[in-house]
């Protein structure tokens, strides 16, 4: 059998691997039965969905010809892993509104073309959400501002 759609074949088997992992690693969790339900019931169920949707994605991408694989853009790829480090990283020293400011400057980065003042108005309202959200009306133990407890 020959792969005729490298992307999608890609794909399925990342749904696969994630399927499988997501099973195996709450091997320690009691599974339980659909009337009475254990803590690994969902997440195994779930993580079985995804494995199937893989083999589905995975044999469409014997049969149907599809696009090649493009060459990975490593520039976008440690823009995002950066900012996400970079965010756990000052959550506590700046608070939540900074760091989500922060967050979206550097994130705009991962673009070839950069444009700073959206990026500062996306980022003023985005941090306005967040600590309204999770600060405020869900009561999470973030510090919202720079030094809040």
């Amino acid at each position: 059998m020959r792969i005729k759609n490298p992307q999608d074949f890609g794909a399925a088997a990342m749904f696969v691997l994630i399927g499988l992992a997501g099973f195996f690693l709450g091997g320690d969790l009691e599974f339980g039965t659909a009337s009475k339900m254990g803590p690994r019931y969902f997440p195994g169920i779930l993580s079985l969905l995804i494995v199937a949707l893989g083999l589905g994605l995975g044999a469409s991408s014997l049969a149907v010809k599809g696009p090649r694989i493009e060459p990975v853009q490593l520039r976008p790829v440690a823009v995002v892993i950066g900012v996400v480090l970079l965010f756990g990283y000052l959550l506590d020293i700046v608070g939540l509104a900074l760091s989500t400011m922060i967050l979206t400057l550097v994130a705009a980065f991962a673009r070839r073309e950069v444009r700073i003042v959206e990026s500062l108005l996306l980022g003023a309202g985005l941090a306005i959400f967040v600590v309204v959200l999770f600060v405020y009306a869900l009561s999470q133990p973030l510090p919202a501002w720079w030094g809040a407890p």
